[in-house]
C-alpha cells in the first residue's frame, strides 16, 4: 500500500522554513508497511491545492495533507479538498462548542474567524485536537483515506498517533519495511555504483539507493516482506553480497565517521589529537561532536599561518621554506608535533588548498595532505579533492578521519 504526502503553507516555500512533518509521518507509515511513494509542499493558493488533491486521490490510496487548517482566510485546506472531490462543507456545532469551550477555559472570547475551523468536508469524520483549536479530518472511500492533519507538530504528532495510525492499521495489509544502510568511505560515487549496481540490479525487493556527500556514500537497501524476519533475509542475502564487494570502504551500519572512530579509540584506550591548516578546525568539530569525546580527543592545534606550524606544532622553518605548507614533509611535521605536544597516541594533521584561489599547476585548488602519526610510525597521502570551498573541507575531515580509521584497524592506507 502507497502513500502521498502533502505539505501546505507558503511559508514551507521559503528558505527559512523545512517541512518535518513528513519525515516523521514517513517513518510512521513505513512502520505499518506503508511506502511514501510522493511528497510536495504546496502554497496558500486555493486552486493550486485542489489540483495537487485531485491528482493524488486519483492516483494513491492514502492521502495525508497538513496545514492549512486554522482560522484565517489563507487556511484554504477544508475548501481545497472539498473542491477537489466535489463535494460540500458541513457546519458541525459540536466542534464549534468544543472551541469555544477551549477558549473559555482559557479566559478568552473565540474570534468570529474560528467558526471557519468547525467545518468538515463532506463525509468526512472530525478528529480532536487537545492541543489546539483546529480539529483533523479522516474520510474513507472504499479503499482510500484522506487525512487533513494540523501543521504545528506538536499538535500534528499526538493527533495521528491517537486518531490515524489506528484507523491505517486496519487499512494496511500484513507488511514490513525494513532498512539497512552502509555507510563508505575513500570512494567515488561512480566507483561504487559500478562495483555493485551489478547485483543490486538483480533485486525488485530489496531497492537499492545511493545517496553521496562529500566522502561519505551511504548504500541504502530497504526490504518489504510480510513479517520482518523474511524482509531481514532479503536483506542480508543483497547486504551480503555488497558487504563482499567494498569490504573494508565499509565503515559502519549507520554510525558517521567520527563516531567510528571514537568507538575504535575507546576500546583501544587511546587518544588523539589534530593539528589543521585549511579545515579551521573542521575536524575537531566533527570528533568532539560526539558525547564523551572527551575520553580520547586531547585537543587541537588550528595552525593557518607558516607561524602557526611553527610555533604551535615546532615545524621548522626550514622545512616550510623547502617543501611549503602544503607538502608531505610538512603534514608530517604537524602530524608529529600534534602528538608530541598533546602527548597523544594518535594525530591527525591537514594541510591544503581549500581555494577558491591560491592553486598553482603544481598544486591545484582542493589538493590536500593528511597525516598520521602514531606508534607504529608517521603515514601521510596527497589528495585531490574537486568541487568548492566548502566541499573541499568537508572531503578533507573525512578523508583524515577515514585514514585515521584504517590505522587502527590495521588496514592499507
Amino acid at each position: 500500500m502507497n502513500a502521498e504526502i502533502i505539505a501546505v503553507g507558503s511559508e514551507l516555500l521559503t528558505a527559512e522554513r523545512i517541512d518535518t512533518n513528513s519525515l516523521w509521518l514517513t517513518a510512521q507509515l513505513n512502520g505499518l508497511g506503508i511506502e511514501v511513494v510522493g511528497k510536495m509542499v504546496v502554497g496558500d493558493d486555493r486552486q493550486r491545492l485542489a489540483a495537487a488533491v485531485r491528482a493524488v486521490w486519483e492516483r494513491t490510496p492514502i492521502l495525508l495533507v497538513t496545514g492549512g487548517l486554522g482560522p484565517t482566510e489563507d487556511d484554504v485546506t477544508r475548501e481545497a479538498v472539498a473542491q477537489a472531490l466535489g463535494r460540500s462543507l458541513v457546519f458541525c456545532p459540536p466542534i464549534l462548542e468544543a472551541i469555544e469551550q477551549r477558549f473559555r477555559r482559557a479566559g478568552r472570547v473565540m474570534a468570529e474567524i474560528n467558526r471557519r475551523q468547525a467545518y468538515l468536508v463532506e463525509g468526512a469524520e472530525a478528529l480532536p485536537n487537545d492541543n489546539g483549536t483546529a480539529p483533523g479530518q479522516w474520510l474513507r472511500e472504499g479503499a482510500r483515506a484522506l487525512a487533513l492533519l494540523p501543521g504545528p507538530p506538536g499538535e500534528l504528532k499526538p493527533m495521528f498517533a491517537r486518531e490515524v495510525l489506528p484507523r491505517l492499521k486496519q487499512m494496511a495489509p500484513p507488511l514490513a519495511i525494513v532498512t539497512r544502510v552502509y555507510r563508505v568511505a575513500g570512494m567515488a560515487e561512480s566507483d561504487l555504483d559500478q562495483r555493485i549496481a551489478p547485483i543490486y540490479k538483480r533485486y525488485a525487493n530489496p531497492v537499492t539507493t545511493v545517496l553521496a556527500a562529500p566522502g561519505d556514500i551511504q548504500v541504502i537497501l530497504r526490504a518489504r516482506a510480510a513479517q520482518p524476519q523474511e524482509a531481514e533475509a532479503l536483506l542480508a542475502e543483497l547486504g551480503g553480497q555488497i558487504e563482499e564487494a567494498l569490504a573494508d570502504r565499509i565503515y559502519s551500519r549507520g554510525d558517521a565517521m567520527e563516531v567510528v572512530i571514537g568507538r575504535l579509540l575507546r576500546e583501544r584506550g587511546a587518544r588523539v589529537a589534530v593539528a589543521e591548516s585549511c579545515t579551521g578546525g573542521l575536524l575537531a568539530e566533527r570528533i568532539t561532536s560526539v558525547a564523551g569525546s572527551s575520553d580520547y580527543f586531547a585537543g587541537g592545534l588550528l595552525v593557518y599561518s607558516n607561524q602557526a606550524k611553527v610555533d604551535l606544532a615546532g615545524v621548522d622553518p626550514g622545512l616550510l621554506g623547502q617543501h611549503g605548507p602544503v607538502s608531505e614533509p610538512v603534514a608530517l611535521a604537524l602530524a608529529e608535533g600534534a602528538r608530541q605536544r598533546l602527548s597523544t597516541d594518535y594525530a591527525l594533521a591537514v594541510t591544503g588548498i581549500a581555494g577558491p584561489g591560491g592553486g598553482s599547476e603544481e598544486l591545484p585548488v582542493g589538493t590536500v595532505y593528511i597525516a598520521v602519526a602514531c606508534p607504529g610510525g608517521s603515514f601521510a597521502r596527497r589528495f585531490r579533492f574537486l568541487g568548492d570551498r566548502e566541499r573541499v573541507r568537508a572531503f578533507a575531515a573525512q578523508a583524515a578521519m577515514d585514514m585515521l580509521r584504517r590505522v587502527l584497524l590495521g588496514l592499507e592506507i
